[in-house]
């Protein structure tokens, strides 16, 4: 196994080999390649270069993409492998790169670096083994974790001593879920990184591709854009037209042939041995031939082309200012090109909650204590509403703890006007519900200056700016520090003293135990030794595992301020405590003595134990964190809506908090009827469940309806009721699903992908624990966090904030699809063109397989003469206004589902493909196929001419037509569109007038100087360019006025400033028919309408209507300018 961290797919040896196998797997490719190989080996039409070149210079640009993208994955994977690392050998420490760590290697890292293996800590620069690690590059959240050495090695804190060290470790096969480790208190992670510890020393278990982040890495390769499989499912329809082509004029030619005269003509006697060989073989023999000489009806160049607009479109991502984040000076990222398009037709967004909707940073707003509600402002309590005794226009404030120290600062003035007795009681429990917050935690101190701490009340230099607090969870950090705002003023910890300052009062409390938090108990404790001598428990967790222990308290009335508080989108956390006697915690430290020491089912015990203690609380109150939505989350969730995309909230945190965060980004409405699978414990309940749901979305008369499961029932669902359950998601508009693990949410996503509708989705996340559903995903986004950059690795694209995925999406998306839509459908159009008159060219030579075209001209077609104006369409094109797309999200409507490259569409290019080349084929035959001379002195027109002149009208043609289809006119499409027409004329000139050297014949010679020297020749190829287009505008123009989609109507507005209103079936006055508006369509174009007098706008300001069956939003219109 590799020792280093390897993403690249190819090495130097392997390159050319793996990549022509890689490349040779596409059907196209593996075509040209048996063709260019029967042209080597029998006797066919044109040469072997014909079919040769073209696929060289394909299989060539591909590869030098290819390439190009594996050597940025390369560089990666060197960046991360050449880290330097300090290694414990030979009694010292020794300077290595962090690809040649190998497993039982000792390792030493300092503070701040991250680590290069999954390592066991043997010992850390503290007496108690500990260190605090983050784990942003893995689950996107930069709160501290808090790690244990083994017990064995902690005190092994020199080189000397751990270079003697001779252990064995036991440990699982390597495994990916990083959920999973081999002990969660002295396991470190690769990719995490050490803080607020000077030193650690760790062996390595797991290295390279064995650590568990890298056995998270998904090949990228696998995933396929939908229009790479309609490319396919083209590509196979025209083999059967080619094969049928080539069956039919094989039988043709037998058929001909059966006539002795047409046999063995006088002017083509047969051999000898084409006389004695088999009928079989020369009928295969033909029939190969035949294959060859119409085997570019297969656009190879499509291929290149395809790979080559991928490829530098995907820069315009990373170069769009409007996806840059200046805060963090990022931009966004392409980590593969293959899937530009895919971002045009999104159905589903998945999205995770924490780090991506949210900013992953808490802030402390509200808290109830003791049945009180109380809000921060400006780093004081203010209950929320008057005190019933509080003088009117007298704003009460708990302004700080200073009466804490000093009672006589209480005066008339003061918030709470009862009797000393009441007010002594207040102070002490909001004393007590601050020393609690303050106290029961796991929150370090990186920086510990206490000087001039806490000297007064309310300094603004009081801890917050002096005192760096890391913490195992963001809400601890953020209750810590709300705390020392209030005035009590969490100092730090030394061996096993917690210290306290209130008011500059210093209060050391002994810490006697801690009670680790855990999922089942869903809360933790401390108990502690108070200055006093007491013993005191204090308990903070989920409402729902704090309340019922407590026995005293205002219990019901903290229940109520919870869930408002929970109704506003906050985190809640309930704070309880308990006073032992001597007696009682003897027994206590005696029951955790011997769970803590059991050899056999220590965790059973020690939840027993945590149990037994944690009863009998009085609750102290509850606090509320907000952790705050990044900007634009809720008109970003809408405009998705808008355009027609269902978003999916997959977070791990629990239902209230997750359905308030729905709430506020504005995922779930308040108008919206909340549906809810939660809490099932059994197969028929879950699937009764369902039953309901699904009935209730029949009954109700909503339109829309929001769905919210949690994980345990979502497995439920999963295991024998998926068609109910996925009845029952389709209806809703949105879904959210709570305390989901990694694993549900790609299963999730998988579940969508494969149903019947085969909708395209999206992922986006910002941690490890997302990589999975990023990499299930058609397409994958990863949000850069501050530190997090696991899922932008993984991921397909990687963006800075959620609400850059609206651009993401309806700009860029929405281009890459017409873009390429329109690529696809021209390159078999042109073809079509190319190769249907060399098919009927045969029935007027016998079948014979002489080529209608040049040699170089059937290579030069798809490579030089019609290449650049669609490479340059497919990079530059903007068919409407990126703000008119970004500002009107309905429009991604009109792209949804791969609409642009339907059957319907396909047929529509290829019939208009046969048509143009009829055109030309026939259009030429008339002019000199009845032997009429076109020249001045009498000389007639050959075969080559004949040929020429339709190749002549075709380039034109096909170039003229991409022209039409371009809305977006730069000097470069000048440049491409008209410099390719002269380019072709410049080039035939130089090619027949010159008698090249290295050239064995040269059919071509003056006959394209001849052809242009004839009037009437110039005069044909006019009037079939106008014959073949003039049909085609036609068209459009009666598809835009009859039946125009809402992007014509958006091309339309934008177009003119003046004619803001079509005069079509969208615009007319209230009580006139609907066919009187194709009357003043008429009228407008023959001119006897004036548009000035029409006025219709679209601009950044008009209302979005949030009914999700919107197809297009209109600004108000006054009827009588239409």
């Amino acid at each position: 196994m590799w020792r280093w961290i390897r993403q690249q797919l190819y090495t130097v040896w392997n390159f050319v080999p793996k990549n022509l196998f890689e490349q040779f797997r596409r059907v196209a490719n593996f075509y040209f390649l048996i063709i260019f190989l029967v042209q080597l080996m029998i006797d066919t039409p044109t040469s072997p270069i014909t079919s040769g070149l073209p696929l060289f210079f394909v299989i060539t640009v591909t590869a030098i993409k290819q390439g190009y993208e594996d050597w940025l994955r390369h560089n990666s994977d060197n960046e991360v492998n050449g880290a330097p690392v300090y290694v414990v050998r030979s009694g010292g420490l020794v300077k290595t790169r962090s690809k040649n760590i190998r497993v039982g290697d000792i390792v030493r890292i300092a503070k701040d670096e991250i680590f290069p293996a999954d390592l066991v800590l043997l010992s850390s620069d503290r007496l108690d083994g500990s260190c605090h690690v983050t784990t942003a590059s893995l689950d996107g959240e930069t709160n501290l974790k808090t790690h244990l050495a083994v017990p064995e090695t902690a005190l092994l804190q020199t080189v000397a001593n751990l270079d003697t060290l001779v252990a064995v470790i036991e440990c699982q096969q390597p495994e990916a879920d990083l959920y999973r480790p081999l002990g969660p208190e002295s396991l470190l992670l690769r990719g995490a990184r050490l803080k607020n510890t000077k030193e650690i020393f760790g062996v390595a278990i797991y290295t390279g591709m064995e650590t568990k982040m890298a056995l998270n890495y998904k090949s990228k390769s696998q995933k396929r854009s939908a229009v790479e499989k309609s490319m396919n499912t083209f590509l196979i329809i025209y083999l059967v037209i080619l094969i049928s082509e080539a069956v039919i004029s094989t039988i043709l030619k037998y058929t001909w042939q059966t006539e002795e005269k047409w046999d063995e003509p006088w002017y083509n006697q047969k051999t000898e041995h084409q006389r004695n060989s088999s009928k079989i073989l020369r009928f295969i023999s033909d029939f190969l031939a035949f294959l060859v000489l119409y085997n570019f009806i297969i656009p190879i160049s499509l291929y290149v082309t395809v790979e080559m607009q991928k490829f530098l479109g995907s820069f315009f991502i990373g170069w769009d200012l409007d996806l840059y984040h200046e805060e963090s000076d990022q931009k966004a990222q392409v980590n593969t090109s293959d899937l530009n398009e895919e971002l045009g037709q999104v159905e589903y967004v998945f999205t995770d909650k924490t780090g991506t909707l949210t900013e992953n940073e808490m802030q402390f707003r509200e808290c109830s204590i003791n049945g009180m509600k109380y809000q921060e402002i400006n780093g004081r309590l203010v209950p929320e509403g008057p005190t019933p005794d509080s003088s009117e226009g007298n704003l009460s404030y708990l302004s700080s703890l200073s009466h804490l120290n000093n009672l006589s600062h209480l005066t008339t003035s003061s918030s709470f006007r009862t009797s000393p007795e009441n007010e002594t009681e207040l102070i002490k429990e909001h004393d007590l519900f601050f020393k609690a917050v303050s106290l029961c935690h796991t929150v370090q101190i990186s920086n510990v200056q206490t000087d001039c701490i806490g000297d007064g009340p309310w300094q603004s230099n009081l801890a917050p700016s002096q005192l760096e607090y890391y913490a195992s969870s963001p809400d601890e950090k953020a209750l810590v520090e709300a705390a020392a705002r209030i005035g009590i003023v969490f100092i730090g910890n030394s061996e096993e003293t917690m210290e306290v300052k209130t008011l500059g009062k210093l209060e050391r409390y002994k810490l006697l135990h801690i009670l680790e938090f855990d999922s089942d108990r869903r809360r933790m404790s401390v108990i502690v030794q108070a200055p006093s001598g007491e013993k005191l428990l204090f308990a903070k967790g989920a409402e729902s595992s704090i309340l019922p222990k407590c026995i005293g308290g205002e219990i019901e009335k903290t229940r109520i301020h919870v869930d408002e508080f929970a109704l506003k989108g906050l985190r809640t956390l309930c704070i309880a405590y308990r006073k032992f006697t001597s007696k009682e915690y003897e027994e206590i430290d005696k029951r955790i003595f011997e769970a803590r020491t059991a050899l056999q089912q220590r965790e059973e015990k020690l939840a027993d134990v945590f149990q037994f203690i944690e009863k009998d609380l009085i609750l102290l109150g509850a606090t509320a964190v907000e952790d705050r939505l990044q900007d634009k989350v809720r008109e970003t969730i809408e405009a998705l809506r808008m355009a027609g995309i269902k978003v999916w909230v997959l977070t791990g945190d629990k239902h209230e908090t997750a359905v308030s965060v729905s709430l506020s980004c504005g995922h779930f409405h308040r108008t919206m009827n909340i549906l809810e699978l939660i809490n099932q414990k059994s197969d028929s309940e879950c699937a009764e469940q369902l039953r309901q749901l699904a009935r209730r979305i029949t009954e109700d008369h909503v339109i829309q309806h929001g769905l919210v499961v949690d994980g345990t029932s979502l497995s439920l669902a999963l295991r024998e009721h998926e068609k109910l359950f996925m009845e029952v998601c389709r209806n809703c508009s949105a879904v959210l699903c709570c305390r989901m693990a990694p694993l549900q949410k790609a299963k999730v996503i998988r579940l969508i992908k494969i149903s019947p509708e085969k909708p395209i989705t999206l992922a986006v996340g910002d941690g490890a624990n997302d990589v999975s559903m990023i990499q299930e995903a058609h397409v994958g986004i990863g949000i850069m966090g501050k530190e997090g950059r696991q899922a932008a690795r993984n991921s397909d694209y990687a963006i800075a904030r959620f609400k850059f995925l609206s651009k993401l999406l309806f700009v860029h998306g929405h281009f890459y699809y017409i873009r390429i839509a329109t690529l696809v459908q021209y390159f078999f159009y042109k073809n079509v063109c190319f190769i249907t008159p060399q098919f009927l060219y045969q029935f007027y030579c016998l079948f014979s397989q002489q080529t209608l075209y040049d040699g170089v001209y059937l290579t030069l077609y798809n490579i030089c003469f019609t290449s650049l104006p669609i490479l340059i369409y497919s990079l530059l094109e903007q068919h409407v206004d990126p703000h008119v797309l970004q500002n009107k999200p309905t429009l991604y409507r009109d792209i949804s589902k791969n609409r642009l490259l339907s059957i319907k569409t396909f047929l529509y290019w290829t019939i208009l493909g046969f048509s143009h080349a009829f055109i030309f084929f026939f259009g030429s035959y008339l002019l000199i196929g009845k032997d009429t001379s076109l020249l001045g002195n009498g000389q007639m027109f050959g075969n080559w001419t004949f040929g020429t002149l339709v190749f002549t009208v075709m380039v034109i043609t096909v170039t003229v037509k991409m022209a039409l289809e371009t809305h977006f006119w730069t000097w470069i499409n000048h440049l491409v569109t008209w410099g390719s027409i002269i380019f072709y004329f410049v080039f035939s000139l130089f090619y027949g007038g010159i008698l090249w050297p290295f050239l064995g014949s040269q059919n071509m010679y003056f006959v394209f100087i001849q052809l242009l020297s004839s009037g009437s020749a110039w005069f044909a190829i006019i009037l079939m360019v106008v014959t073949c287009l003039f049909l085609d505008i036609i068209k459009k123009v009666f598809d835009r006025h009859l039946y125009p989609t809402s992007t014509e109507k958006a091309q339309l507005t934008e177009t003119n400033a003046g004619i803001k209103c079509l005069d079509s079936m969208c615009c007319f006055p209230e009580g006139e028919a609907a066919c009187a508006s194709v009357g003043r369509m008429l009228e407008r174009v023959i001119g006897r309408c004036s548009p000035t007098h029409i006025s219709r706008s679209w601009s950044a300001s008009d209302p979005f209507y949030t009914n999700d069956r919107s197809v297009l939003t209109l600004s108000t219109m006054d009827s009588s300018t239409c």
